[in-house]
């Protein structure tokens, strides 16, 4: 991939998956860094270590599947948008758990990526995905602005662009992560040689 730079083909290296161990053994001998570590972050699988390590290392993180997985779970598992302390955010601000989801994510960093194939739903997704790719400095252009009177007089629903996330608010999502990964090609792929997620 660093050839593929060097000759103008490729301008930015990612990888995906990659645990903080993949990337600092990768940082020790590559001459260009990733530019970008795409993994599996939502409220049950926070990440906040592996968030950090990036941030100090210039890596943006893009968040996969920042909604867990509603429409492909298999049975037993959980359902990220039906947790209650979602619900009670998201309707104490108005808005949908998918667009709580969303903010949280920008919120803390990451780029987001949500997949729906109901066209309301990206429409949801989206209303609160283009606010942060305005400056991509979601938490500092948006702060000020997070008043009551940024209601939508029709809905009364707060507008994207006022909505940020509380401290309190945070902690409270903070309090969710239960390391619960959704993918987990450890389970499905036995015989994989690295432990790609640990």
């Amino acid at each position: 991939m660093e050839t593929l730079v060097d000759k103008g083909l490729v301008k930015h290296i990612g990888v995906a998956n990659f645990p903080v161990m993949l990337l600092h053994d990768m940082l020790s001998y590559a001459r260009i860094p990733p530019s970008v570590n795409q993994v599996e972050i939502h409220p049950y699988n926070q990440q906040s270590e592996l968030l950090a390590y990036c941030k100090s290392r210039n890596i943006t993180v893009q968040a996969y599947s920042p909604l867990g997985t509603p429409g492909h779970k298999e049975d037993g598992e959980p359902n990220v948008l039906s947790d209650p302390v979602l619900k009670e955010i998201a309707d104490a601000r108005r808005i949908s758990v998918a667009q709580l989801c969303i903010v949280w994510s920008l919120q803390r960093g990451c780029h987001v990526v949500a997949k729906s194939s109901d066209k309301r739903h990206m429409e949801e997704n989206l209303e609160v995905s283009v606010v942060s790719a305005v400056d991509g400095n979601y938490g500092n252009r948006f702060a000020s602005m997070a008043s009551t009177e940024d209601r939508d007089d029709a809905t009364g629903a707060e507008s994207s662009s006022s909505l940020v996330l509380s401290e309190d608010e945070m902690e409270r999502i903070a309090s969710l992560d239960r390391g619960y990964r959704f993918f987990r090609p450890e389970d499905w792929w036995k015989d994989t040689p690295v432990p790609v997620f640990h």
